[in-house]
Parts: C-alpha cells; structure tokens; sequence
C-alpha cells in the first residue's frame, strides 16, 4: 500500500511530473534577500527540483513555483523558477518577464481561506 503524499508532495507533484517527462528541464532558485534579484542564485537539475523544493517547505520558507515556457514556444515547458522567502517577505515580483509564458504555479503556503 502507497503512503499518502505529504502536503508539501501534493503541491510539488506538477514540478515532479514534468521532470520525470522533461528529464532535461532545469530549476532556477531565486532567494529574496532585502529584494529580489534578477539573476538565479541557483540552477537544479531536473530530478533535484521537487526534492530541493521540498526540502525548503520542511524548513518553513515560503514557495513560489512557476512553469515557464518561451513566448514563441508557449506550449512546451521550458524551465522551472523557485522564488523563495522567509515568511512575512514580500511577495515577488509580478510574472512573468518579455518574452516568457507561465504555464503553471504555486504558492506556498497558500492564503487562507476567507
């Protein structure tokens, strides 16, 4: 019998299925520090992202994830952005930059309901 997915593997499975697919996908990670940067911090191999990503839910930091695909090739994923921040950080800058589609996203932890 499977365990049960955690919370945090339900909000990262997208991130784990498209790696699995796109073994070639890339992870960008970007750390909010007195403002975000415009310039990844970090680049993951395919098969790192969920792990890294849940790895950084366990220690309490906020998520967010974006799919994000080319402009001229909009339906074919074509890398992974994780903006992360200590909780209460602002959030990051509005989605996505010229010339990028955002396929898919998630935020961690999520608003809570009215």
């Amino acid at each position: 019998m499977a365990a049960t997915p955690s919370p945090a593997q339900t909000f990262l499975a997208p991130l784990a299925r498209l790696a699995a697919r796109s073994p070639l996908i890339e992870g960008l990670v970007f750390w909010e520090a007195s403002g975000w940067p415009h310039d990844p911090a970090e680049e993951l191999e395919a098969e790192e992202i969920a792990f890294y990503a849940e790895g950084l839910l366990d220690e309490g930091f906020n998520l967010d994830w974006r799919i994000m695909a080319a402009g001229d090739a909009p339906e074919k994923p074509d890398h992974i952005q994780l903006w992360v921040s200590e909780p209460g950080a602002p959030p990051p800058p509005a989605p996505p930059g010229e010339g990028w589609v955002m396929l898919d996203r998630g935020i961690w932890p999520k608003a809570p309901a009215p």
